[in-house]
């Protein structure tokens, strides 16, 4: 397997010892798998099987990464204007409801 090796600033690599219990290693190899799997979905508009396997070992998929539409946004806009009650409790919500 190769290795890599960043340069960071050396105040960034001293925040990093203090959190001894995350692997470095493992987060930036998923991160750059996600980057690549995502740069393919954009140009085919697709994943292939392996990289749908990586996906739902981690809980992503590359549309996650996509910008909300304009007509989606536009809706939710919309419902976020429509009436609500407001309640100051649990139990009065329960209250109106029974």
């Amino acid at each position: 397997m190769a290795s890599l090796t960043l340069s960071v600033p050396e105040d960034f690599k001293n925040n990093l010892k203090n959190l001894l219990w995350i692997n470095w290693s493992e987060i930036a190899r998923e991160e750059t798998i996600k980057k690549l799997i995502f740069e393919n979905y954009i140009k085919t508009g697709g994943i292939t099987d392996e990289e749908w396997e990586f996906c739902k070992k981690i809980d992503w998929h590359p549309v996650d990464e996509l910008p909300l539409k304009e007509e989606f946004i536009k809706k939710l806009n919309e419902t976020k204007k429509g009436r609500f009650k407001k309640y100051n409790s649990v139990e009065e919500f329960f209250a109106k409801i029974k």
